[in-house]
Protein backbone atom coordinates (compact mmCIF):
# COMPACT_ATOMS: atom_id res chain seq x y z
CA UNK A 1 0.00 0.00 0.00
CA UNK A 2 1.67 3.10 -1.04
CA UNK A 3 1.08 6.70 1.64
CA UNK A 4 -0.10 9.10 0.67
CA UNK A 5 1.39 12.14 -0.46
CA UNK A 6 1.97 14.57 1.95
CA UNK A 7 1.99 18.41 0.66
CA UNK A 8 5.38 19.73 1.17
CA UNK A 9 5.64 22.83 3.13
CA UNK A 10 6.89 26.07 1.20
CA UNK A 11 10.33 26.93 1.70
CA UNK A 12 10.87 30.15 3.90
CA UNK A 13 12.66 32.35 1.64
CA UNK A 14 16.37 32.87 2.87
CA UNK A 15 17.71 36.57 3.57
CA UNK A 16 20.52 38.17 2.16
CA UNK A 17 21.95 40.29 4.64
CA UNK A 18 24.86 41.18 2.39
CA UNK A 19 22.40 41.75 -0.47
CA UNK A 20 19.83 44.27 2.10
CA UNK A 21 23.19 46.41 3.04
CA UNK A 22 24.07 46.78 -0.79
CA UNK A 23 20.28 48.26 -1.12
CA UNK A 24 20.29 50.51 2.09
CA UNK A 25 23.76 52.03 0.78
CA UNK A 26 22.00 52.83 -2.62
CA UNK A 27 19.27 54.06 -1.59
CA UNK A 28 18.18 57.56 -2.22
CA UNK A 29 17.12 59.49 0.94
CA UNK A 30 14.93 62.17 -1.11
CA UNK A 31 13.10 59.76 -2.96
CA UNK A 32 11.68 56.59 -0.16
CA UNK A 33 8.71 55.79 -2.53
CA UNK A 34 11.51 54.39 -4.87
CA UNK A 35 12.94 52.02 -2.33
CA UNK A 36 12.48 48.50 -2.15
CA UNK A 37 9.56 46.62 -0.01
CA UNK A 38 12.26 45.28 2.44
CA UNK A 39 14.40 48.35 3.52
CA UNK A 40 11.03 50.33 3.33
CA UNK A 41 9.89 47.49 6.06
CA UNK A 42 12.69 47.63 8.00
CA UNK A 43 13.01 51.33 8.58
CA UNK A 44 9.15 51.84 9.55
CA UNK A 45 9.97 48.49 12.10
CA UNK A 46 13.07 50.53 13.42
CA UNK A 47 10.88 53.51 13.43
CA UNK A 48 8.22 51.66 15.91
CA UNK A 49 10.54 50.30 17.77
CA UNK A 50 12.18 53.64 18.56
CA UNK A 51 8.71 55.05 19.35
CA UNK A 52 8.10 52.65 21.81
CA UNK A 53 11.15 52.86 23.84
CA UNK A 54 11.07 57.03 23.32
CA UNK A 55 7.35 56.63 24.51
CA UNK A 56 8.11 54.23 27.66
CA UNK A 57 11.35 56.25 28.62
CA UNK A 58 9.65 59.65 28.16
CA UNK A 59 6.11 59.15 29.76
CA UNK A 60 5.24 55.39 30.09
CA UNK A 61 8.07 54.93 32.98
CA UNK A 62 6.75 57.89 35.10
CA UNK A 63 3.11 56.88 34.49
CA UNK A 64 3.93 52.95 36.17
CA UNK A 65 5.92 54.71 38.15
CA UNK A 66 2.86 56.72 39.91
CA UNK A 67 0.45 53.86 39.03
CA UNK A 68 2.14 51.47 41.60
CA UNK A 69 2.56 55.02 44.10
CA UNK A 70 -0.94 54.65 43.71
CA UNK A 71 -1.44 51.13 44.42
CA UNK A 72 0.22 51.40 47.60
CA UNK A 73 -1.97 54.44 48.66
CA UNK A 74 -4.70 52.57 47.63
CA UNK A 75 -3.72 49.55 49.92
CA UNK A 76 -2.71 51.85 52.49
CA UNK A 77 -6.45 53.74 52.21
CA UNK A 78 -8.09 50.53 52.66
CA UNK A 79 -6.19 49.47 55.69
CA UNK A 80 -7.73 52.94 57.26
CA UNK A 81 -10.61 52.76 56.33
CA UNK A 82 -10.99 48.59 57.94
CA UNK A 83 -9.75 49.94 60.83
CA UNK A 84 -11.52 53.29 61.43
CA UNK A 85 -14.60 51.10 60.26
CA UNK A 86 -14.11 48.80 63.14
CA UNK A 87 -13.94 51.93 65.13
CA UNK A 88 -17.22 53.13 64.38
CA UNK A 89 -18.69 49.91 65.11
CA UNK A 90 -16.86 49.73 68.65
CA UNK A 91 -17.64 53.58 69.35
CA UNK A 92 -19.87 52.80 72.04
CA UNK A 93 -17.76 50.19 73.53
CA UNK A 94 -14.43 52.44 73.31
CA UNK A 95 -17.29 55.82 75.04
CA UNK A 96 -17.47 53.27 77.90
CA UNK A 97 -14.15 52.85 78.24
CA UNK A 98 -13.13 56.44 77.80
CA UNK A 99 -15.98 57.11 80.68
CA UNK A 100 -14.42 53.84 82.76
CA UNK A 101 -10.73 55.85 82.30
CA UNK A 102 -11.66 59.31 83.22
CA UNK A 103 -13.55 57.71 86.51
CA UNK A 104 -10.74 55.88 87.64
CA UNK A 105 -8.31 59.02 86.71
CA UNK A 106 -10.44 60.88 88.77
CA UNK A 107 -10.45 58.52 91.50
CA UNK A 108 -6.79 58.62 91.66
CA UNK A 109 -6.97 62.50 91.51
CA UNK A 110 -8.34 62.65 94.54
CA UNK A 111 -5.51 60.83 96.81
CA UNK A 112 -3.23 63.45 95.56
CA UNK A 113 -3.56 66.93 98.33
CA UNK A 114 -3.53 70.15 96.69
CA UNK A 115 -1.26 72.94 97.48
CA UNK A 116 -3.02 73.54 101.15
CA UNK A 117 -3.30 70.26 102.12
CA UNK A 118 0.25 69.49 101.89
CA UNK A 119 0.63 70.32 105.76
CA UNK A 120 -1.78 68.14 106.76
CA UNK A 121 -0.32 65.16 104.97
CA UNK A 122 3.10 66.21 106.24
CA UNK A 123 1.33 66.23 109.99
CA UNK A 124 0.06 62.66 108.81
CA UNK A 125 3.52 61.53 108.43
CA UNK A 126 4.72 62.42 111.18
CA UNK A 127 1.94 61.49 113.57
CA UNK A 128 2.03 57.82 111.98
CA UNK A 129 5.40 57.45 113.14
CA UNK A 130 5.17 59.31 116.78
CA UNK A 131 2.01 56.86 117.31
CA UNK A 132 4.58 53.86 116.94
CA UNK A 133 6.62 55.33 119.43
CA UNK A 134 9.02 56.26 116.82
CA UNK A 135 11.83 58.21 117.60
CA UNK A 136 12.54 61.19 114.98
CA UNK A 137 16.13 62.74 114.11
CA UNK A 138 15.41 64.01 110.78
CA UNK A 139 12.25 64.96 108.79
CA UNK A 140 12.73 67.51 106.10
CA UNK A 141 10.79 68.46 103.21
CA UNK A 142 13.25 68.70 99.61
CA UNK A 143 13.00 70.49 96.58
CA UNK A 144 9.77 70.19 94.95
CA UNK A 145 9.49 68.86 91.00
CA UNK A 146 6.87 69.59 89.22
CA UNK A 147 5.86 67.11 86.18
CA UNK A 148 2.77 67.53 83.78
CA UNK A 149 -0.04 67.53 85.81
CA UNK A 150 1.27 67.42 89.73
CA UNK A 151 4.94 67.99 91.96
CA UNK A 152 6.76 65.19 94.09
CA UNK A 153 7.85 66.22 97.34
CA UNK A 154 10.74 63.97 98.69
CA UNK A 155 10.78 64.12 102.71
CA UNK A 156 14.29 62.54 103.88
CA UNK A 157 13.18 60.38 107.14
CA UNK A 158 15.82 59.75 109.96
CA UNK A 159 13.39 57.11 112.25
CA UNK A 160 14.79 54.85 114.87
CA UNK A 161 12.72 52.25 116.38
CA UNK A 162 12.03 48.46 116.92
CA UNK A 163 12.09 45.99 113.48
CA UNK A 164 8.03 45.66 114.69
CA UNK A 165 7.14 49.31 115.02
CA UNK A 166 9.49 50.41 111.96
CA UNK A 167 7.40 48.07 110.03
CA UNK A 168 4.14 49.12 111.41
CA UNK A 169 4.90 52.36 110.44
CA UNK A 170 5.82 51.48 107.01
CA UNK A 171 2.29 49.68 106.78
CA UNK A 172 0.53 52.89 108.05
CA UNK A 173 1.92 54.96 105.37
CA UNK A 174 1.14 52.63 102.74
CA UNK A 175 -2.88 53.04 104.31
CA UNK A 176 -2.71 56.76 103.90
CA UNK A 177 -6.04 58.61 102.26
CA UNK A 178 -3.27 60.38 100.38
CA UNK A 179 -0.45 58.41 97.76
CA UNK A 180 3.06 58.61 99.97
CA UNK A 181 6.24 55.79 98.84
CA UNK A 182 9.08 55.01 100.63
CA UNK A 183 12.56 54.90 98.90
CA UNK A 184 16.01 54.83 99.08
CA UNK A 185 15.49 52.63 102.50
CA UNK A 186 18.34 51.55 104.52
CA UNK A 187 18.28 50.20 107.98
CA UNK A 188 20.91 49.67 110.59
CA UNK A 189 21.38 48.20 113.93
CA UNK A 190 21.39 51.02 116.61
CA UNK A 191 21.75 50.87 120.28
CA UNK A 192 19.55 49.00 122.75
CA UNK A 193 18.69 46.30 120.26
CA UNK A 194 17.08 49.21 118.27
CA UNK A 195 17.14 49.27 114.28
CA UNK A 196 18.04 52.93 112.66
CA UNK A 197 15.70 53.61 109.38
CA UNK A 198 16.85 56.10 106.86
CA UNK A 199 14.25 56.41 104.09
CA UNK A 200 12.79 59.05 101.73
CA UNK A 201 9.11 59.37 101.69
CA UNK A 202 7.80 60.42 98.01
CA UNK A 203 4.78 62.35 98.51
CA UNK A 204 2.54 64.08 95.97
CA UNK A 205 0.08 66.74 95.17
CA UNK A 206 -1.84 67.88 91.79
CA UNK A 207 -1.28 71.48 90.30
CA UNK A 208 -4.10 73.75 90.62
CA UNK A 209 -4.74 76.08 87.46
CA UNK A 210 -2.48 78.60 88.29
CA UNK A 211 0.39 76.49 88.19
CA UNK A 212 -1.09 74.56 84.65
CA UNK A 213 -1.49 77.95 83.30
CA UNK A 214 2.38 79.32 84.28
CA UNK A 215 3.44 75.89 82.77
CA UNK A 216 1.42 76.38 79.64
CA UNK A 217 2.79 79.61 79.32
CA UNK A 218 6.66 78.73 80.19
CA UNK A 219 6.39 75.58 77.41
CA UNK A 220 5.34 77.97 74.79
CA UNK A 221 7.84 80.84 75.96
CA UNK A 222 10.20 77.93 75.06
CA UNK A 223 8.96 76.19 72.32
CA UNK A 224 9.00 80.23 70.85
CA UNK A 225 12.60 80.63 71.93
CA UNK A 226 13.69 77.20 70.10
CA UNK A 227 12.41 78.13 67.09
CA UNK A 228 14.03 81.64 66.78
CA UNK A 229 17.29 79.88 67.67
CA UNK A 230 16.26 77.85 63.79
Amino acid sequence: MKKPNMPKMPAIPSIDFRALAEDFKSLDPKDIGAWPMLPRVAVLFGLFVALLVGGWWFDWNAQLEELETKHQQEAKYKDEYLDKKKQAVNLDEYRKQLADIDKSFGALLKQLPNKAEMEALLIDINQAGLGRGLQFELFKPGKETTRDFYAELPIALKITGTYHDLGAFSADIAKLSRIVSLTNIAVVPDKGGLLKMDATAMTYRYLDEEELAAQRRAKTAQNKAKGARK
